[in-house]
């Protein structure tokens, strides 16, 4: 009884060693290349934390005053008679003016903070541009962080208007409470 293995080119598995120690050749090449890149990764790395945070993603370092933010934007602006006409048209009251309603949660897998609120309106004219800051705080009342957003939608006269799940910025994970107030807004 013949199997037939006479049959089976072995040459085909003469050259298998020569192969096998070419790719032995060309991974500790790669190898080597793989480590030029790790290093790069690792300067690169090192560079970008030492790098100074723009701008838009600095926490504030001084604590503001929530609810003094509108009395001080109002204060520092100018006294209508000494704008322009056109900016002293620009201004509007923020007296008339209000957050009715507020509540917030988090997204973003718990670092974004999501402000949805009512703003009402009861002035004589829409109002635009609306800036608002909110501070985030601990369970006791200790502040943690303060987002500012500005709102580019437009509120008619005498009405309201809700604004849901609004992107305020990264908040910090302690945060459990959320003041926001209105800063600034631009007559229509």
């Amino acid at each position: 009884m013949n199997v037939g293995v006479d049959r089976i080119g072995w040459g085909r598995f003469a050259g298998i060693g020569e192969r096998l120690a070419r790719a032995m050749i060309a991974s500790v090449s790669s190898g080597r290349s793989l480590l030029w890149l790790l290093a790069a990764f690792i300067v690169g790395c090192g560079v970008w934390v030492l790098l100074p945070p723009s701008k838009g993603n600095s926490a504030q370092r001084e604590p503001m005053n929530v609810e003094l933010a509108s009395v001080e934007a109002a204060a520092s602006a100018k006294p209508a008679a000494e704008l322009p006409p056109s900016a002293a048209q620009a201004v509007a009251e923020l007296d008339r003016l209000r957050i009715s309603s507020q509540t917030w949660r988090r997204g973003g897998l718990g670092s974004k903070a999501l402000v949805t609120f009512t703003l009402r309106n009861d002035n004589d004219y829409a109002i635009r541009d609306v800036e608002i800051v909110c501070a985030f705080m601990r369970r006791d009342g200790s502040r943690l962080t303060e987002r500012t957003r500005v709102l580019a939608d437009t509120v008619s006269m005498k009405s309201r208007k809700t604004f849901a799940h609004v992107p305020v910025g990264f908040v910090n994970v302690n945060a459990d409470q959320a003041k926001c107030s209105l800063v600034t807004a631009r007559r229509v």
